[in-house]
């Protein structure tokens, strides 16, 4: 069985536009029933959470159908998940909430594949702290990351291990259940960055080894918003700040002020939508799943179909996506071009393909490239032929 991206496309009011959008790493474009969901919802009756009249029933159910939506999602506990504005927001509130019980001698580590959401906090909270931070270099050659001493650089002084399962900027997805495996061997945390990783896999925290994990649903379908999983028994452990009155239960001493009940709704319509995309048979958690195969099946055929077409480019292009694993995203640099120029030229044609360093700061470093150099293209789902045979023709024709 295989996507029908006709269908698909059809879902999604955007697409008519004319628009090919390989921006999917910045978000993807958003079907109708997620837009109708939050309307629905925001349109009410709607009040703050009670059980009293509808309007705050409307609200609890929201809140509930987010927190088990995601959970199915992801393979977790719906009491464990986390509503947040975004993965940097979580990031920074975490960081600051686990670093009060960090000490000078501990050190905490990170890594040289990650979008800055999931490094600069940590480094901000370890340099309050007073803590070392070590890293587990990528390899620029193969756009692995190298694991040659992980097993010295994750040591008993290691107190959490932030590490992300896969890169928006290369696609590379690194063996995160190795690196969890030793993290937990001397007692660290896992903090799992799966921002990128969601959209294109099949999501089992359990099996990665993730303590931590984030997502956020603008990548795959739905609103601008964050979530966050971990075991609910490891929440209750912790103490972030907060208002005097409001609650202490878990999950909910982590979200700060009224929820967006709304933005909430939209994100179980997206959950809903991708497990519509399998057979109509089993829990929404095994659809997912089956959804996740079909997906991945047809981003990886398009992701080849444009690295062929890149091929025959030749050395006028240099593609930086080099990984054993990755996901449908490739990064590139031109021999004779400015990767903005590119981007522009490509966008008079109605062919959305951004130019930048898209929050991969350390990548960049390591790559020892400037942050504007080169060009990303990323497929979500909806991306067809047609549309790569004009990205690949577009380019032929400027280069």
């Amino acid at each position: 069985m295989t996507i029908e991206v006709s269908a698909l496309r059809a879902e999604f009011p955007s697409l008519t536009s004319g628009l090919a959008h390989f921006d999917g790493p910045g978000g993807t474009q958003t079907p109708a029933v997620v837009g109708q969901a939050i309307a629905r919802t925001l349109t009410g009756p709607l009040s703050n959470r009670g059980t009293l009249v509808a309007s705050e029933r409307n609200a609890e159910s929201a809140v509930s159908s987010f927190r088990t939506a995601v959970a199915d999602l992801l393979g977790a506990s719906p009491e464990g998940i986390v509503y947040g504005r975004s993965a940097t927001q979580i990031a920074y509130d975490f960081s600051r909430t686990l670093a009060k019980s960090w000490k000078p001698e501990d050190q905490i580590v990170v890594s040289g594949l990650d979008h800055d959401s999931n490094i600069r906090p940590w480094l901000q909270a370890a340099d309050t702290a007073g803590v070392t931070v070590r890293w587990i270099p990528l390899d620029p050659g193969t756009a692995e990351l190298d694991l040659s001493t992980v097993d010295e650089i994750i040591n008993e002084r290691t107190r959490l291990v932030a590490v992300t399962a896969a890169s928006n900027l290369l696609g590379t997805r690194p063996p995160v259940a190795r690196i969890a495996a030793r993290a937990h061997e001397v007692g660290a945390l896992v903090y799992v960055d799966g921002v990128h990783y969601t959209a294109h896999a099949a999501v089992d925290i359990k099996a990665l080894g993730a303590d931590f994990f984030t997502c956020s649903p603008y990548k795959f379908f739905g609103p601008h918003c964050a979530a966050l999983a971990a075991d609910p028994d490891l929440l209750e452990t912790l103490k972030p700040d907060k208002l005097l009155p409001s609650t202490d239960n878990v999950p909910e001493r982590f979200e700060l002020g009224t929820l967006p009940y709304e933005i909430m709704a939209g994100t179980t319509a997206a959950v809903d939508f991708i497990a519509g995309l399998a057979p109509d048979k089993g829990t929404r958690r095994e659809r997912l799943i089956a959804a996740h195969h079909l997906i991945e099946h047809h981003e990886v055929r398009l992701r080849q179909r444009i690295e062929e077409g890149l091929a025959d480019l030749g050395d006028r292009i240099t593609v930086h996506s080099t990984a054993a694993e990755r996901t449908p995203t490739l990064f590139f640099t031109f021999r004779d071009k400015n990767a903005h120029e590119v981007s522009q030229f490509l966008a008079d044609q109605d062919i959305l393909a951004p130019a930048g360093s898209f929050y991969a700061y350390e990548p960049f470093q390591a790559l020892k490239l400037a942050v504007d150099a080169g060009m990303r293209i990323g497929l979500a789902p909806y991306n067809d032929d047609a549309e790569i045979d004009r990205l690949i023709t577009a380019l032929s024709k400027l280069l």
